[in-house]
Parts: structure tokens; C-alpha cells; sequence
């Protein structure tokens, strides 16, 4: 085989192949055992026709097509490793010469992947990041635990302040006329929480119970409802009841309850420091590797990137986000229809980051190169087995989900990883 490839332009180009006599004979028998299993000629019996009576019948080019399809996928294989070329298309073919006893030519136009020139991508500085653990964090935790175990208590002839919750019956109008979907029987609002209609809740502060307070409200021109979106609206509001948080005490009782793994509040307090740190180190070394990906990126240098890889993983990122979304029991039609969009919408949401993650994945995979990251037996048995306990599947189920190449991939981008964030340090 001999293959050559001829660039077109920044990504694109030409590249032109042969198949050899023997392979092109290899695919013709395929071809003919595929076909006269349905012939029908005198004196044969169904299916056992000789090649020579076909070929005598209806000629050795009428076979030709098939014998293309069924070697075609090999010699086109064998013709991108010898020209060296990595496609990110999927190939337009043509045939430039179909010669019998001669080499068959062919050709395919073919998107390839763009060349990366890498700039600086070890031993990177990064910005540091915030590791410490303050005693306003901890404060703070206890703080939302306190909160959570609040008691709302009546409020007897009190006025509604801020933080309180409210029992109230509401009926909304437009022009007088009441609309679907504006009332409500016995709904506690707490006062501030910014869930009703921006308006609303400030008007009940300073309310009490048994008190019909009409309020004035107009709602937000991009309301999810479109025939409400920017009116104005009067809410006829009865308030049952005014309802005060009452919080517990802070004290050993309280953290006991909080947690029966701890016998005090210093322990608690103790606990949440720990966690805390933990959750900040993770965080902060996330970031940390984030921001040298990041600056390794910017460093390398693509001239362009091929539209088809960017459209590619627009729809990867789709799949995956619509996939989860189906595992929660929401199709894709539904999501639309709660959320307001289109197929198109979400493909406009993903594009941004597609580029981005397109130009990280080139660059990283450059950077493998560079690195002749190679991966053994050994590292992809090592693996499959870490997959397998992280997703609770069996190993041969693993096995039949990831191909050797896939697997070889990611173990290499993972190292390639590891190159640029176990050497940069924080500045």
C-alpha cells in the first residue's frame, strides 16, 4: 500500500491510497459469497453457483462495490498510520481508479487534527489559594445547624418582621380579573426568603395575624409565564398566622442532638473544623490544578480549531447532560417543555465551554506526546479494577464498556495531568 495525504487548508486535506491486488481479491470473495446466496441460474442450485459462471453472467464489476465496502474500513486504517495523519472527520470518499489485476485508488477528504505548539507547561506558578479555616467558618456552620433545628412559635398581636414566617391565604388579579395559578390556601411564606414575586414579601412585614393586606406587585419581564411577564398584578392577601423562629441554645445538649457521635459543643465545633479543612484543601487544590490546565493552555499556540471537533463535543456534552437527566426520570421533551427551550438553546448553552474543553483536550494530549507517555498491561489492568469498585460493576462488564484504545486515552491524558499540576506551585 502506498498513502499519501495533501493538505487543503489549515486542518483539511486529501489523502489519496491504494489497495493492493490480493486485498482487492480478498474483498471480492466476500463480495460474491455475500451475493449468491440469493442467485437463482439454471442448472445451479439456489446459492451454489460457481464465480465463473457469475463473472461469465453479469461480469466481475458488479461486484466491485461490495468488495470496496468490505475491505475498505482496514485499507483505510493501515492508510492513516502510514501517512501519519490523526482524522477528526469522518471520511468523504472517492474512487479514482477500480482496475481489475491493478491497484484500486482512492481517495478521502478528511478533517485532521490541528497541529499544537506547546509553550511552557512545567513547573507553572499559580495563584495560592486559601487553605485557612477561620472560626467564622466553623461559627458559621453551627450557625446553619442552629438554624435548622429553629422551632417556629406563634406570635401573638405581633407585628411580622423579617425572618418570620407567615400562614396566608392569596388570590392574585390582573385588571381585576383573576388568573390561573394566583392563589393559594394556608401557604407559609417566610419573610425574606425571596420566593414569592420580587415586592411581595416586604409588603407583609409589619402585618399580624388576622390582618387582609392587598398587595401591589409587578412581575419581572422574563417571568416564566409569558402572559404575566411585566404586569402589574394586586394580591388580596389574608394572613392566619405570624410564626417566630426560636432557635435552640448553643450548648452541649444542643450539639448532642446535632450529632450523637459528639458529647460537647467544643467537640462539635471541633468536628466541623475538621471537615471544613478538608473541604478547603480539596477545593483549593482543585483550583489550584485548575488554573495550571489553564495557563498550560493559554501557553500552546492553535492556529485553528476544526469546527467538527467543537460541533462533536457540543453533542457529547448534550448526550451526557440529557442522559443524567433521563435517570432522573426526565426526558428530554419534558425538560424543554419545563424549562422553556429548545434543542437549540442547549446546543447554544454548550458551545462556549466546548471550545474550551476542545482546545484543553488538544493541548493535553500534545502534551502526552511530549512526554512519550507510554501505558502498560499492567497500568490499564490497574484500572479497569478501580473502575469497576468506583461504579460497582464487575470487571468483565468494565472490560466490554471501554476498548483497549479508550482505556489507553484516558490513562495517558490522566498522566499528562499530573505533569503540569504535581509541578506547579502556588505564588
Amino acid at each position: 500500500m502506498s498513502a499519501k495525504f495533501e493538505k487543503k487548508g489549515t486542518n483539511d486535506g486529501v489523502l489519496t491510497f491504494s489497495i493492493e491486488p490480493a486485498m482487492v481479491e480478498k474483498g471480492l470473495t466476500q463480495a460474491f459469497n455475500k451475493v449468491k446466496k440469493n442467485l437463482n441460474v439454471p442448472g445451479f442450485r439456489k446459492g451454489k453457483v460457481s464465480r465463473q459462471v457469475f463473472n461469465r453472467m453479469y461480469g466481475e464489476a458488479a461486484l466491485y462495490e461490495d468488495a470496496l465496502n468490505a475491505v475498505l474500513p482496514e485499507a483505510y486504517e493501515a492508510a492513516i498510520k502510514e501517512a501519519g495523519i490523526s482524522p477528526v472527520s469522518q471520511p468523504k470518499i472517492d474512487v479514482e481508479s477500480m482496475e481489475k489485476g491493478q491497484d484500486w485508488i482512492i481517495t478521502a477528504e478528511v478533517t485532521v487534527k490541528p497541529e499544537v505548539k506547546l509553550g511552557e507547561y512545567k513547573n507553572l506558578t499559580v495563584e495560592k489559594q486559601d487553605r485557612e479555616v477561620t472560626e467564622e467558618d466553623v461559627d458559621a456552620r453551627i450557625k446553619r445547624e442552629q438554624e435548622a433545628q429553629a422551632e417556629l412559635v406563634i406570635k401573638e398581636d405581633e407585628a411580622a418582621v423579617e425572618g418570620d414566617t407567615t400562614v396566608i391565604d392569596f388570590e392574585g388579579f390582573l385588571e381585576g380579573e383573576a388568573f390561573e395559578g394566583g392563589k393559594g390556601e394556608n401557604h407559609s411564606l417566610e419573610l425574606g426568603s425571596n420566593s414569592f414575586i420580587p415586592g411581595f414579601e416586604e409588603q407583609l412585614v409589619g402585618k399580624k395575624a388576622g390582618e387582609d393586606v392587598e398587595v401591589k406587585v409587578t412581575f419581572p419581564e422574563d417571568y416564566q409565564a409569558e402572559d404575566l411577564a411585566g404586569k402589574e398584578a394586586i394580591f388580596k392577601v389574608k394572613i392566619h398566622e405570624v410564626k417566630a423562629k426560636e432557635l435552640p441554645e448553643l450548648d452541649d445538649e444542643f450539639a448532642k442532638d446535632v450529632d450523637d457521635s459528639v458529647e460537647s459543643l467544643d467537640e462539635l465545633k471541633e468536628k466541623y473544623r475538621k471537615e471544613l479543612t478538608e473541604s478547603k484543601e480539596a477545593a483549593a487544590t482543585e483550583a489550584k490544578d485548575e488554573a495550571a490546565i489553564r495557563q498550560a493552555v493559554d501557553n500552546a499556540e492553535i492556529v485553528e480549531l476544526p469546527h467538527v471537533m467543537v460541533h462533536d463535543e457540543v453533542h457529547r456534552s448534550m448526550d451526557e447532560f440529557l442522559n443524567n437527566m433521563q435517570r432522573q426520570g426526565i426526558a428530554p421533551d419534558m425538560y424543554y417543555q419545563l424549562t422553556g427551550s429548545t434543542e437549540e438553546d442547549l446546543h447554544k448553552q454548550f458551545e462556549g465551554e466546548a471550545d474550551v474543553r476542545t482546545r484543553t483536550n488538544l493541548v493535553i494530549e500534545a502534551i502526552a506526546d511530549a512526554e512519550n507517555i507510554e501505558v502498560t498491561q499492567e497500568d490499564m489492568d490497574k484500572e479497569i479494577s478501580e473502575l469497576a469498585e468506583q461504579y460497582n460493576m464487575p470487571v468483565a462488564q468494565v472490560k466490554k464498556v471501554l476498548t483497549e484504545d479508550m482505556l489507553k486515552h484516558d490513562i495517558r491524558m490522566k498522566r499528562a495531568v499530573e505533569v503540569v499540576t504535581e509541578s506547579a506551585t502556588e505564588k
